[in-house]
């Protein structure tokens, strides 16, 4: 058994999350973090809101509301989004914790103790009209290296490469569209190209990581800068030095705190389970957690952040820089074991895009369609290494072709047949070359399937799950068993019905990371008692450091299948089945479409 952390993009709690969102770092993660249970190993699957920083600060200035009530509203939303979708977390928090300012308020101490963050003034924007500071997310102009008209205050999406505003060309206000005054301002900065060397001798060593993630990392070695690590903001973590703390002008900046919420939800969950000290096994690269291997997941947007900006402050609070220096109190820490980055899901050929209403919340579709199928779509059909196009019409297709006419029918078929003429699980009396062979297929499953997702390829994994289940339901219509209803041919139909079984209980264990609300259904249609897939639950908890309540997702997954086949054992009951999927009305699409359609 090895300790295996699953770090989970923190989704930013500004508004309802949507199906674009989950696909990179929602159902991909969970999958894993549920195979990896399932094999063996002790896995820490963390993540939370990420609450801090300008969009939230200006949004709530919009609804006459504090940053904090803003924040409370749609953490609750997220929590009972991801809650519908059975995201296994171990601990899904948030960002405005006491336990995690200090944690945050920890690195930055440390980080500064050994050198590795320093005082400059810079120039800050205002605006204009009223005086604010303006924050570089929202000033919009041309990117000076690529020419893009688009780029952000602090980066260029379509180059990659970090920016201040000051450099943009005809920099002007996303809020009212003025031109911003830059005035002489103080801060705190990350000397980035002191980790240079040690992040390329970092990625040089990492093997078997999709291609795009690591050319995309080593480009950006090329010229990395100094980057600001506080900003003229209200709403953030406050600064931990001596004159700074009381300030209400400067905050921590949000992409510093919300990288760190992995360590801080780690220890969260730690001080929560009655053991302050268990998140090391997993982080602490001296001791407990040496072998531990950590996988972060997200949308591509976000991997600077997590192959250059996250390890370098690892490196740098565990003294591992060009300035070297010593470890802070938590010691040296863990870098990442792999950076795994989704691609961008779109719908119906476009962008997803809130304003513009091209989109569908994860609470709309779970209200209207199936968790499970939409985990299906995403694990068979995402952007897991290339951008994909979410269509209802595909949707549609895969639900009712894929699972209900090929899954669901050999769960319901198989099941019945042997309900209505045994009434139990009947027993195999003397197995052909056919019956072997499928059983093999099936029992090969388990090493075919469970590398694949160890290796992040999940659509092949679920492909290749869905290949015993087509090998199932083709050794049943070549088999026959309905054919056999003579007194003498009844042994060699309960062999059959048996050997069917058996595969729709292997299959089913191999597709429980994907489907884990059907898994538990067809657990116990065969007649299986107890939890086959574990399931998060919503639990309100107070403040550590005691500041207000609020809810987490939790859960117990040491109960719950394991990675193996279990042999049936005949004379189970058995009952006849209910459908495990809903098959959709063509007409969904026209209905769908017709919504997005008036929604813009």
């Amino acid at each position: 058994m090895s300790h295996v952390l699953a770090a989970v993009a923190w989704p930013y709690a500004n508004g309802p999350r949507h199906i674009g969102h989950v696909s990179g770092f929602g159902v991909p993660s969970d999958v894993f973090s549920r195979y990896m249970r399932m094999a063996g190993h002790d896995v820490l699957m963390v993540s939370g809101t990420d609450e801090h920083g300008t969009p939230i600060q200006v949004q709530a200035d919009a609804e006459g509301v504090t940053p904090r009530e803003l924040a409370d509203r749609y953490n609750r939303v997220i929590v009972e989004d991801l809650h519908g979708l059975g995201l296994s977390y171990d601990l899904f928090t948030r960002t405005t914790t006491g336990n995690h300012y200090a944690v945050v308020q920890e690195l930055f101490s440390g980080l500064l103790d050994n050198g590795y963050i320093v005082r400059k003034t810079t120039l800050g924007a205002i605006s204009p009209s009223t005086g604010r500071t303006l924050p570089d997310r929202y000033i919009e102009g041309t990117c000076p290296i690529c020419g893009y008209e688009s780029a952000r205050g602090d980066q260029c999406d379509n180059c990659g490469n970090q920016l201040d505003p000051e450099q943009l060309v005809n920099p002007r206000s996303r809020i009212n569209g003025e031109t911003p005054e830059f005035v002489e301002t103080e801060h705190f900065f990350l000397d980035l190209p002191a980790f240079a060397e040690a992040l390329a001798t970092w990625l040089d060593a990492r093997d078997g990581w999709r291609p795009n993630v690591l050319k995309f990392s080593r480009n950006l070695l090329a010229d990395l800068q100094p980057r600001a690590i506080t900003r003229d903001l209200e709403w953030g973590v406050p600064i931990p030095l001596d004159g700074w703390r009381d300030r209400n002008d400067k905050r921590i900046y949000v992409w510093f705190d919300a990288v760190i919420g992995y360590l801080s939800a780690s220890i969260e969950w730690a001080r929560r389970t009655g053991d302050p000290e268990a998140w090391r096994h997993w982080w602490s690269a001296d001791g407990q957690g040496k072998d531990a291997n950590g996988y972060y997941f997200m949308g591509k947007d976000n991997i600077v952040f997590h192959s250059v900006i996250w390890p370098a402050l690892l490196l740098g609070y565990s003294g591992a820089g060009d300035k070297a220096g010593q470890p802070g109190r938590l010691g040296r820490l863990n870098l990442p074991t792999e950076v795994v980055s989704s691609e961008y899901l779109t719908m119906e050929g476009r962008k997803f895009s809130s304003s513009r209403r091209v989109v569908i919340y994860v609470r709309d579709f779970l209200e209207r369609y199936d968790a499970d199928a939409l985990r299906y779509f995403i694990a068979a059909a995402g952007p897991e290494s290339n951008d994909t196009d979410f269509t209802w019409a595909e949707f549609v297709r895969r639900n009712n072709d894929e699972l209900v006419a090929g899954w669901g029918n050999l769960v319901n078929r198989s099941i019945s047949m042997a309900a209505k003429n045994f009434g139990a699980v009947p027993e195999a009396v003397e197995l052909t070359d056919a019956d072997r062979e499928l059983l093999a297929v099936a029992e090969a499953g388990f090493a075919t399937v469970g590398d694949l997702i160890g290796r992040h390829r999940q659509k092949a994994a679920i492909g290749e799950a869905m290949r015993v289940v087509a090998e199932a339901n083709k050794y049943l219509s070549e088999q026959a068993p309905w054919q056999l209803k003579d007194e003498a041919s009844k042994p060699r139909m309960g062999t059959i019905l048996h050997v069917a079984l058996q595969v729709v209980r292997d299959a089913n264990t191999l597709l429980t990371p994907f489907l884990p609300h059907s898994a538990q259904k067809v657990h116990e249609l065969l007649g299986g008692t107890g939890v086959h897939a574990p399931m998060p639950s919503i639990v309100e908890v107070e403040d550590l450091d005691g500041g207000p309540g609020y809810p987490v997702l939790m859960g117990d997954y040491t109960v719950g299948a394991k990675w193996e086949r279990v042999p049936l054992v005949a004379g189970t009951p058995l009952a006849a089945p209910k459908p495990v999927f809903r098959k959709l009305d063509p007409s969904v699409v026209d209905e769908e479409l017709a919504r997005l359609e008036a929604a813009e």
